[in-house]
């Protein structure tokens, strides 16, 4: 089966550029929907990378384009308090009638966002524990029953409504490939999100991960293989790799050889980046989430006529 083809609206950009309406974005969101992309996508962040907030902007999407899935891309449960997190999740789940995809991080150790944990009140050396621990207890009050919690949040026969429309809560997919984060995902995930490794790299770590689903007793085939990719395309190559070395370190202050290394990103010609796609596709990918460096508009269209000469 092809994969889906996402898509991340530029919400940290549009910011960087001095713009902060949505009525932009939810256009954008609009465009995708129409030229067959299967999901619109948000990032997260508070004050490291400041943009809108992913929950009520996906909450506008959801009432601007009735097809496409929605998601965070991602969002850092760490930074928030579960309960409220849940709430916030229930209701946007019922309001995109069930369309909703909850991708989370646990957030890259960097001057910037220690700063931002510092700012929300959470302390970053625990942020790992704290998210599943709050992702636990956001899917126990997911179930609509009294839930009563003895940890970091303490909850007394507390009840939720309403409860998300799928049955359980939406799908969480968590980013990340080290060990530990392949470990995460086949143990308790609903799929894996990473934005570094290459096609050949992809496949292997896809296959640990269902290896490590089926010793955990689930059933791999269940779980979603999804890819954050960050592209621009042109037809002339030193172009197109200049746009994508300015657009990453004005995105992240830092080196494009070192952002290279560690995210997957691709700048050339359109037939090229035909090719690189179907490379995850090869290698297992269910969902391909695009990122553009700039020129939103093209993209989309540029975007669409690959895939259709994929067949996809």
């Amino acid at each position: 089966m092809p994969p889906k083809i996402g898509y991340l609206l530029p919400t940290r950009e549009q910011i960087m550029e001095g713009r902060q309406d949505a009525a932009s974005l939810l256009a954008l969101a609009a465009r995708a929907e129409a030229l067959g992309y299967d999901s619109v996508w948000v990032g997260d962040s508070v004050l490291a990378r400041p943009r809108h907030d992913p929950l009520t902007l996906l909450a506008g999407v959801a009432g601007r384009v009735p097809r496409v899935a929605l998601g965070t891309a991602v969002l850092l449960p760490a930074l928030r308090n579960p309960v409220l997190l849940a709430h916030q999740v229930a209701t946007l789940d019922q309001v995109s009638e069930g369309r909703f995809i909850l991708g989370v991080g646990i957030a890259r150790d960097v001057p910037n966002i220690r700063a931002e944990f510092a700012a929300c009140g959470v302390p970053f050396e625990k942020r790992v524990g704290r998210m599943m621990e709050g992702l636990r207890l956001c899917r126990a009050l997911w179930s609509g029953e009294a839930v009563n919690w003895d940890g970091r949040w303490p909850v007394s026969d507390g009840v939720l409504a309403p409860v998300p429309r799928r049955p359980g809560g939406p799908p969480i997919w968590i980013g990340g490939n080290t060990p530990a984060s392949l470990a995460r995902v086949g143990k308790w995930f609903d799929g894996w999100f990473p934005n570094a490794p290459d096609a050949m790299e992809f496949a292997g770590q896809w296959r640990e991960v269902q290896a490590i689903a089926r010793a955990a007793g689930r059933d791999p085939s269940q779980l979603s293989a999804a890819m954050y990719l960050t592209l621009t395309i042109d037809d002339d190559p030193g172009r197109a790799a200049q746009r994508m070395d300015a657009f990453l370190e004005g995105y992240y202050g830092a080196p494009a050889a070192v952002l290279r290394s560690r995210q997957a990103v691709y700048s050339g010609p359109a037939q090229g980046v035909a090719a690189w796609l179907d490379g995850y596709a090869r290698a297992g990918a269910t969902d391909l989430i695009l990122r553009f460096a700039g020129e939103h508009e093209r993209h989309l269209g540029s975007l669409a006529q690959v895939r259709a000469k994929l067949g996809w």
